[in-house]
């Protein structure tokens, strides 16, 4: 069985709570972009704010667990990423089809998250922070569910984006 240097393990550790932090805000920088050109699927609208108080409650968390280390959040970091934020979803407005980017580079979001809430899990539950697991683990599943839904509705947004340009009608948002 490895062993592993429990500095080592806390400093990447901390990293990692640091970067999802920032990630997190970029979501919500996402989130919130998206939001204001979604009037004609207000099925996916819906599930961004529901998925925007996920974001916020995960922020939280992160948060929590940080602050029980002892450690603070890198706001440069959470900056950069919410720019980028931005950034991305601004690069998709001009599109013709910028419900589907936006969904696919969402998907692809949220698995990101997920991968990055695993293995964090991994990494706390190697080096004893226990306070950490639960509230990480709850933040996976919220994140896991967000690309289950977006996996399961892409084929019948894609119909729906291509329904709606066959009509002549907006489609792109």
């Amino acid at each position: 069985m490895a062993t592993h240097s429990n500095d080592v393990l806390q400093s990447v550790f901390i990293t990692g709570l640091k970067n999802v932090h920032g990630v997190e805000h970029q979501a919500l920088a996402l989130i919130d972009r998206q939001l204001d050109h979604l009037v004609n699927y207000p099925e996916v609208a819906d599930m961004l704010r529901k998925h925007r108080v996920e974001t916020e409650q995960q922020i939280v968390r992160v948060e929590e667990i940080l602050n029980e280390l002892d450690e603070s959040r890198s706001w440069l970091k959470d900056a950069a990423l919410t720019v980028s934020g931005n950034l991305a979803a601004i690069a998709h407005v001009f599109a013709p089809d910028e419900i589907l980017k936006n969904s696919f580079a969402n998907f692809a979001f949220e698995n990101f998250e997920a991968a990055s809430y695993t293995s964090l899990i991994a990494l706390a539950d190697a080096g004893s922070f226990t306070i950490a697991t639960p509230l990480l683990q709850t933040s996976l599943t919220e994140e896991q569910a967000m690309a289950a839904w977006l996996d399961s509705n892409n084929a019948a947004l894609t119909l729906k984006y291509v329904e709606r340009r066959s009509a002549g009608e907006t489609a792109s948002h």
